[in-house]
């Protein structure tokens, strides 16, 4: 029996198998590349675009935070003094009452 034919498949289809694994390490390897460039693109995006738009945002936050606690002050001031006014309104018309 004769294995010669045999043989020379089986290293065909090994040189193949070869081939096909040293494509799939090209492709990977190829892949991981241009994994690495778009993250250090989008890195490029985010410090020349994002970080000054969020800089600027968090400052116009800050801005609202202090006017809205300023607002809140002077609504504080203004219930305590309608509450003053209706007290006293109130403590008026019950000595009015009595007289």
């Amino acid at each position: 029996m004769d294995l010669t034919t045999t043989n020379v498949l089986l290293g065909i289809m090994a040189a193949v198998s070869l081939l096909e694994a040293a494509a799939v390490i090209a492709l990977l390897g190829g892949g991981y590349l241009i994994y690495r460039k778009l993250t250090q693109l989008i890195d490029g995006i985010e410090q020349r675009q994002i970080a000054p738009v969020a800089a600027r945002v968090n400052a116009i936050l800050d801005d609202v935070k202090s006017v809205s606690g300023v607002a809140r002050g002077a609504a504080d001031g203004a219930d305590a003094g309608i509450r003053s006014a209706l007290a006293w309104l109130l403590r008026y018309a019950r000595s009015a009452e009595r007289s």
